[in-house]
């Protein structure tokens, strides 16, 4: 009877034994590391698809800005020569043409200075001025531009400060670059200061 029982008691602590041991082996059992994710993978064909694009953009920029400065070059070429006819030619439109190109001004202005000539000395390059208050006091105003000898001096082109006053060519830059220092380049575009009713008041 007792060792009926002692067998019963080792049966049941080896029973407990091995379902604890189970138990415990379970619980240790740690999941499966999860797979790394796969390398990314740049797509190749659309890669050259887009550098053959980015390469085909970039040729035909530069096509066009070529082609712009080429059409560019060919614009003033075309206006150096119109300039360099219009001075052949002589007279008026000839010295203000020469007096732009060397003061390195646009020929757009040509029209410009034609007005104020025109209200100052009536296109005279020998016009002097024996009335107003520069006469008075023995400076009168003379050329194209009427200016004074203390502005003509000291306005005149440096390329043609050896000229006389009277010079056509050299009286347009005094006048022009007096006006400009002056007033302003609005005033020269405008043809000269004007009063509220749009009339030549001079510069």
């Amino acid at each position: 009877m007792a060792a009926t029982a002692a067998g019963a008691m080792a049966t049941g602590a080896v029973a407990g034994f091995a379902a604890h041991t189970a138990a415990d082996t379970v619980a240790t059992v740690h999941p499966a590391t999860p797979p790394e994710p796969a390398a990314h993978v740049v797509p190749v064909a659309f890669a050259v698809r887009d550098q053959d694009r980015t390469a085909a953009t970039e040729e035909r920029v530069a096509s066009v800005e070529k082609a712009g400065r080429l059409a560019a070059q060919l614009a003033e070429l075309h206006a150096r020569q119109q300039t360099a006819s219009v001075i052949a030619v002589g007279g008026l439109d000839g010295w203000i043409a020469e007096a732009l190109q060397t003061m390195q001004l646009p020929q757009a202005f040509a029209p410009s200075v034609k007005r104020i000539i025109l209200a100052e000395s009536g296109g005279n390059p020998r016009a002097i001025n024996r009335w107003d208050s520069n006469a008075r006091r023995g400076t009168p105003s003379r050329g194209l531009m009427q200016t004074v000898p203390a502005t003509f001096r000291a306005y005149v082109h440096p390329d043609l400060s050896a000229r006389p006053i009277v010079d056509p060519v050299a009286n347009i830059t005094a006048g022009v670059r007096y006006m400009i220092d002056r007033y302003g380049m609005e005033t020269l575009e405008a043809g000269g200061r004007t009063d509220a009713r749009g009339r030549y008041v001079g510069y």
